[in-house]
């Protein structure tokens, strides 16, 4: 039971599912199926994947400004 309380705490540390960026994530993976190897053509999907990873990771430290780490 304790462990399911450990991941309620942090839902998107424990799947890529749980990332607001999940959708960018699939996108920049199936454009490497769809052009095997050559990554130059999904430059623009591992853009925007990491512009959202940029941001979620803002949110993230501007959430934990405001927490404790004594409450």
């Amino acid at each position: 039971m304790a462990t399911k309380s450990a991941a309620a705490a942090y839902p998107s540390a424990a799947r890529i599912s749980d990332s607001p960026c999940y959708l960018q994530y699939s996108a920049s993976l199936k454009c490497l199926e769809e052009f095997g190897s050559d990554k130059s053509k999904c430059q623009d999907h591992f853009d925007v994947y990491k512009e959202c990873k940029k941001k979620e990771r803002e949110a993230r430290l501007e959430r934990n400004k405001t927490r404790s780490l004594f409450s």
